[in-house]
């Protein structure tokens, strides 16, 4: 089988030199070529065809964010994952880059003081990215091989269960209390078109998406700026009103709590769940137990499985889970793993998945709800 091009697009030669050891060294992965800046790219992408590309944000005469725009205008749908700063600034260019058309971002190493640990980082964070955004044919028994000396790999992923969609449970006599969202890789453009599609809910929202502290602050603030109601990063005991987003800040776990009729947020630092920290899991076991059949769960495109153990728990209390479709999914990892557990009732792109949640939740609120919903987003 093939192995997965890969461009590396830096400025600095350092970082370039860096990235391709790190994944020259995996016999899946080949560097096929890199570029200084952004329209040294465009060249480089359209004479070398790469699987994937990786590119730094800030670069001279062309930055990363226009790059990606250029690739996108000319058609290519080429994997692009950003190399981003944990600062402010990364964090809001990382955004647009993600804006823009670029599939995942990675963070760059700093003060690892040594190599060896940046090289270390570099591959945990990047190369399970490159083989989740551009899967390799499997052959037999699940494992695909690779021309260097016939060697045998594992597989990007193990072979796919059958999807078993679950029959709908029966709705909360009550009526739903809240929504769980979990989402990972490709999930900020999905999170962007599904909420830029709802009106203001008659329950409030809770959601986890992986992202790093400051991510999270900004990309809450962006959907809070786009959207018709509050969006906010989570912070521990707030009210989780209807008619509200909370986002997990990042590095924080986000459960859900009572206090008397209203729920609360409730944050900690407990050991990361999934390799993730918030992780979708922790969310999804806490609206179980609390709210059991009452609330509503769902798992958005990303990498790995976070999420299908939490939709167990949230279907084990009675609880109905969503999930996205793997045609509109960038990754369908997470989605994916609940509907071959069989989890989920159903399996809709974002559009679809909108306009579900619309009608589980609007069918079964009364009146004050409704009116309390909505009131709430005409307060902004």
């Amino acid at each position: 089988m093939s192995t997965i091009r890969v461009l590396v697009v830096d400025d600095s030669v350092v970082i370039r030199r860096l990235v391709s050891d790190v994944l020259a060294a995996d016999p899946a992965i080949e560097v096929v070529g890199t570029a200084v800046n952004g329209r040294a790219a465009q060249a480089k992408a359209q004479q070398l065809r790469p699987d994937l590309i990786t590119m730094d944000i800030e670069m001279p005469e062309m930055n990363g964010i226009e790059a990606v725009r250029a690739l996108r205008a000319s058609g290519s749908r080429v994997p692009i994952i950003m190399f981003s700063t944990l600062t402010e600034r990364g964090a809001a260019a990382t955004l647009d880059a993600l804006s823009a058309g670029a599939s995942d971002y990675v963070t760059k190493p700093a003060n690892v003081g040594s190599v060896g640990r940046s090289m270390e980082q570099v591959r945990e964070a990047l190369i399970p990215r490159i083989k989740s955004l551009v899967p390799r044919p499997a052959g037999p028994a699940g494992r695909r091989t690779t021309p260097e000396a016939g060697r045998h790999l594992p597989a990007a992923a193990a072979p796919a269960a059958p999807v078993r969609l679950r029959e709908p449970a029966t709705p909360p006599p009550a009526g739903h209390r809240l929504l769980v969202i979990g989402s990972s890789t490709g999930g900020p453009e999905a999170l962007t078109t599904l909420l830029g599609a709802l009106p203001p809910l008659p329950v409030p929202v809770a959601i986890v998406q992986h992202m790093p502290p400051l991510f999270t602050r900004q990309f809450a603030s962006r959907l809070d700026r786009m959207c018709p109601f509050p969006v906010r990063e989570a912070e521990a005991g707030q009210v989780m009103a209807p008619g509200t987003v909370t986002i997990a800040p990042g590095d924080f776990h986000l459960t859900v709590v009572a206090r008397g009729t209203d729920l609360m947020t409730k944050l900690d630092q407990g050991p990361a769940e999934n390799f993730c920290r918030p992780a979708v899991d922790v969310l999804f076991r806490s609206a179980a137990s609390l709210l059991g059949a009452q609330t509503l769960g769902l798992v958005l495109t990303g990498m790995g499985h976070d999420g299908r153990d939490g939709s167990r728990a949230l279907v084990s209390a009675g609880a109905s889970v969503l999930a996205q479709d793997e045609a509109s999914s960038v990754v369908w990892g997470m989605p994916g793993a609940v509907a071959r557990a069989g989890l989920a009732e159903q399996l809709l792109p974002v559009p679809a998945l909108a306009q579900e949640i619309v009608r589980r939740l609007t069918s079964d609120a009364g009146p004050r709800a409704r009116v309390a919903a909505l009131a709430h987003g005409a307060a902004r």
